[in-house]
């Protein structure tokens, strides 16, 4: 009994209830009154029928007459009655059993069961919580970046200012607290000065705001804000961000580090402690048509090919595999051996065909400015008038046009260039221009943006050889900064991971773990005592505190933890 008190207190504490409070009065007393009215009436046609009954028995029949009890012991003769029976009746459906209800829950339950859930919204992390990432909105960077953060036993917290957003988001097993972005007090509840890292993830103008905030509780801690527009990048950085992400001008420069663009160099996309991780094309070179044991590759350079790109899936690498005219293999080795490899390719000489750009937007610019950086001369293909005099400035030619038409796509020079980049902001769009250009174009290496992750195998259907989402860059940007190592991008949904060798595998060869045939990644080092063994031969022997880098996909990475008996190995975590 002293639990309802205390609820009736809080209900009506509640601003929402109280304003509810008169709508909620009004109903009852229009209820109350039509019961009366009813009452008076049902005594009425009772003198008029010649009948006698109580004040009582009147409130009786009209409450049983309008509940559709209708228990038949008190009834009319007349049709008169009768028919004031009907209206009763109908007057109590709708009131008692539409109206009501509806009135209680919206005035009532509802306000009552949002306290609750407000009440459930945490409103601050443990006191003893540090090392952890706070992430300042739920979106879809969040959703892609926590798993990666529970992966590697990273805490987190993320703020959402709806409390009962907040509460949901809590039942759904997130770590989360309800507060202001704006208020310094919203980063102290998550022990901002305490973060590994503190992620501005909402618009350039919010980013700016939120990192004056923390900037207001600690200096010390990293703060990453994203930045949809260039021009915004120095503003936020003077704002006091540690890092700031212009997440087109990113994504535009990793697409272009993928374009086969004519010359013969080996693309460097990333390293980890003395190791080099790069990808080539080799179309056009005498390696087309070979197999990775007939190309010679390891014993020339000492470079080891770990895996293939073959349109726009990456294939694992083994001694059989036949490389094609699109084949782009990922190789692993120093910084001293990619040098080797990149002499190699002296004799093929740079071609000077085109870029083809579709896609004028900021991607489609900063692609084009990338490529100019290089002195590959680049074509925009846009339809969109406006824009020509900008483009003019980052690329060497610019078709105006509608790209779905096959005049303006062979007026760009479709059948001339070696790459073909698609920018365009709409995933059916690039679907659309890839199964189309690669039409029109066999030879021609596509590389394409997308917006969502679920489409990915589409694209690759479509044609493309290569695929990236802004959302996949910035995670594993994200990721790198956590375990402060560089970023190393080898492709969507692709990723180097670290692992420590589990027990059950200490003192076996490498060849013998099962790694490879039973996850599918791909062991490209060993390091041992902070000493790292590039492309380890199938004999060497998985020792006590060693750790293993591979490469595959999140999905491979958990059929590794799940190898031998079961239990996860020791994960490698953030240093």
């Amino acid at each position: 009994m002293k639990f309802l008190p205390s609820q009736f207190a809080y209900i009506f504490s509640e601003k929402e209830t109280r304003r509810n409070l008169p709508a909620l009065i009004s109903f009852v007393a229009l209820l109350g009154a039509s019961i009366g009215v009813f009452t008076a009436l049902f005594h009425a046609i009772m003198v008029y029928e010649g009948q006698e009954h109580s004040w009582l028995t009147g409130l009786y029949w009209t409450l049983t007459v309008m509940s559709t009890l209708g228990f038949g012991d008190i009834t009319f003769h007349s049709d008169l009655g009768r028919g004031f029976t009907i209206v009763v009746l109908l007057y109590g459906i709708v009131m008692l059993l539409i109206v009501a209800p509806f009135t209680f829950i919206r005035f009532f339950y509802a306000p009552w069961l949002e306290s609750q859930l407000r009440a459930r919204a945490p409103r601050k992390v443990p006191g003893d919580l540090s090392g952890h990432v706070v992430i300042c909105q739920y979106d879809e960077l969040a959703r892609g970046l926590i798993p990666h953060l529970e992966d590697l036993e990273v805490p987190y917290v993320v703020i959402e200012p709806d409390p009962v957003e907040a509460a949901r988001l809590f039942t759904d097993s997130l770590s989360v607290v309800s507060g202001a972005r704006a208020d310094a007090a919203t980063f102290e509840a998550v022990r901002a000065a305490d973060a590994r890292l503190v992620v501005a993830n909402l618009s350039d103008t919010e980013n700016t705001n939120i990192t004056l905030t923390v900037r207001e509780i600690t200096n010390e801690v990293p703060i990453v804000a994203l930045a949809e527009s260039i021009d915004s990048v120095d503003v936020i950085e003077l704002s006091g961000a540690t890092h700031v992400l212009p997440l087109k001008q990113r994504l535009g420069e990793q697409l272009v580090a993928r374009v086969v663009d004519g010359t013969r160099s080996a693309q460097r996309i990333g390293s980890f402690g003395e190791l080099v991780i790069a990808e080539f094309p080799i179309h056009g070179t005498a390696l087309t048509g070979r197999t990775i044991r007939d190309s010679g590759l390891r014993q020339l350079t000492g470079l080891n090919i770990v895996a293939v790109w073959e349109r726009g899936r990456l294939l694992p690498a083994g001694p059989d595999t036949m490389l094609s005219n699109h084949s782009v293999p990922v190789v692993v080795g120093t910084e001293e051996q990619v040098t080797e490899l990149d002499a190699l390719f002296v004799i093929y000489q740079a071609t000077e065909a085109p870029v083809l750009v579709i896609g004028g937007g900021n991607v489609g610019q900063a692609v084009a400015g990338a490529l100019r950086d290089r002195d590959v001369p680049v074509t925009i293909l846009d339809r969109d008038p406006g824009l020509e005099e900008q483009l003019a400035q980052v690329a060497d030619r610019v078709v105006i046009g509608d790209a779905e038409n096959l005049e303006t796509v062979k007026a760009a020079g479709i059948d001339e260039v070696r790459s073909v980049v698609l920018t365009t902001n709409d995933d059916d769009t690039n679907l659309f221009l890839a199964i189309y250009c690669r039409k029109l174009s066999d030879t021609a290496h596509i590389i394409s943006r997308i917006s969502h992750d679920w489409n990915l195998e589409a694209i690759h259907r479509a044609g493309a050889d290569f695929a990236l989402s802004h959302g996949s860059l910035v995670v594993q940007t994200l990721v790198a900064m956590v375990c402060g190592r560089e970023l190393i991008l080898v492709g969507e949904g692709t990723e180097v991971f670290v692992e420590k060798t589990p027990e059950h595998l200490y003192g076996k060869p490498l060849a013998a773990s099962g790694i490879g045939s039973g996850t599918g990644l791909n062991v490209v080092a060993i390091r041992e005592n902070g000493r790292f063994t590039a492309n380890p031969p199938p004999t060497a022997e998985l020792t006590e505190g060693s750790e293993l880098v591979m490469l595959g996909s999140a999905e491979q990475r958990q059929r590794f933890q799940k190898l031998g008996s079961g239990d996860a190995p020791r994960r490698y975590g953030p240093s």
